[in-house]
């Protein structure tokens, strides 16, 4: 009796061990689970920051393909100029915007513009990789609406002129805009992004805006000598170097695939899916616009092709995330006809010397493109069953960024030609804004005027 008693106590006891040895291993599993969480959860933050971060450095490197675009495509007696401008805009529109325009655009806001994260002041920033990687992302993107405007106004802008426009858009105009569709991506929420209007890259945000403003300052500053003759016929300037031009398309279209896909701000399975659908939209644009001036002028025009990839790429960045493969073909295919005969009316039929295509490439393109959402979004889209909503409200997302910009951007160039003077003298258009404005030659020995 006294084993058996002892025995079932040895038991109990035993039992007793074995049930504080299963709470310890499953106290130890669970907080392994916990870490493990953690880790995979640091894992995953890390992955999304080195990607947005590479994603940033490829949307930066679109600066070389926009000044290598608008140097191919106008005269070599200007090249120094549209360099110094592109390495200038980008440079002070950096500056600005980490002043105030992040803060327009993501500070706790109004619906209509954002109030905090002023002058470097990010108090809730500070010691927080990923707000820090979200600023430089969306530094590049400022960079690149600044950068739009300057060849439809290029071979006859002041270079004092251009870099006061420049701090502007960087400082204020964009990112007001960008505050009315983008707040919320940090502190902030806009009246338009209420609405539902979709953006995903910016198609409107960005390239319209951009392109609206472009439009204004070339009307502004006017066209350039011997553009148009004396009953108004448009007259061919050829760039100097369409293979400087193509190089440049290249290195956007490479460009845009931290553009678009690196809108995601998460390393995740969308991020090919997006890059195909850019792809497919520039291919089919490329084609169709080649197509397009073949018919019409009875050649295979390169320079038509080579906006119209631009074009597609331009129309494609607000749906990228939302269409399929079928609908990005079809978007692109339209934006690549579109962007021929946009061309071609805004230089013959509104007589608005625009020497690369800007304002058809980004702001015509741009402002189909948003159209196009409300049509082929695979949920929400008229032509998937989602009704007339979704198109309307992404009217009124460009009438509002038409509005904005190109009134703004008319106003904004008439004061800056009344205090600053918009364009440069006769003279110096003659002999070329680099030895005028520059004192320097980007081909010395080349042309007629030099500096000796």
């Amino acid at each position: 009796m006294y084993i058996r008693t002892r025995s079932a106590y040895i038991g109990k006891g035993f039992s007793g061990y074995r049930r504080a040895a299963l709470l310890l291993l499953a106290a130890g599993m669970l907080g392994a689970a916990e870490a493990d969480g953690a880790a995979l959860d640091a894992l995953r933050q890390d992955l999304n920051i080195v990607w947005t971060a590479v994603a940033a450095f490829l949307v930066f490197f679109m600066q070389a393909g926009f000044a290598m675009v608008e140097s191919g495509f106008t005269r070599a007696k200007n090249t120094v100029n549209i360099m110094m401008k592109n390495l200038m805009d980008f440079s002070m529109a950096s500056v600005v915007y980490f002043i105030l325009g992040f803060g327009l655009m993501f500070g706790v806001s109004n619906g209509f513009w954002g109030s905090s994260h002023f002058l470097g002041s990010f108090s809730d920033l500070a010691g927080d990789d990923w707000n820090w990687t979200f600023l430089i992302f969306q530094t590049v993107f400022a960079g690149t609406a600044a950068t739009i405007v300057s060849g439809a106004m290029a071979e006859r802008t002041r270079f004092p002129a251009y870099i006061a426009y420049s701090v502007l858009i960087a400082a204020f105009i964009y990112p007001v805009f960008g505050s009315w569709a983008w707040g919320s991506l940090l502190a902030g929420g806009g009246w338009l992004e209420g609405l539902g209007f979709t953006d995903f890259a910016g198609s409107t945000v960005v390239h319209s805006l951009g392109g609206w403003l472009a439009l204004a300052g070339a009307m502004v500053v006017g066209p350039r000598l011997g553009k148009y003759g004396p009953n108004g016929e448009a007259k061919a300037i050829p760039g100097h170097n369409i293979a400087l031009g193509a190089l440049g398309v290249f290195i956007l279209w490479f460009g845009w695939f931290g553009f678009n896909p690196g809108s995601t701000t998460a390393g995740d399975g969308s991020i090919g899916r997006i890059a195909v659908m850019t792809n497919l939209s520039a291919s089919a644009a490329a084609i169709t616009a080649l197509v397009t001036s073949w018919l019409i002028h009875s050649k295979p025009d390169g320079s038509m092709a080579l906006n119209g990839a631009l074009a597609g790429l331009v129309a494609i960045t607000a749906g990228c995330a939302d269409v399929s493969g079928l609908g990005s073909l079809s978007i692109g295919a339209m934006a690549g006809i579109l962007v021929v005969f946009s061309i071609e009316f805004i230089d013959r039929v509104l007589k608005v010397d625009d020497p690369v295509g800007a304002v058809s490439v980004h702001g015509v393109a741009g402002a189909f493109g948003t159209l196009a959402v409300g049509l082929f979004h695979i949920e929400k889209g008229l032509l998937y069953g989602g009704g007339f909503s979704l198109l309307g409200v992404q009217a009124a997302g460009v009438l509002a960024a038409f509005a904005w910009a190109f009134g703004l951007g008319y106003i904004l160039f008439k004061v800056i030609d009344a205090i600053l003077v918009l364009r440069v003298s006769e003279e110096e258009e003659l002999r070329g804004l680099d030895i005028g404005e520059h004192g320097m030659e980007a081909y010395s020995g080349f042309q007629i005027f030099t500096t000796q």
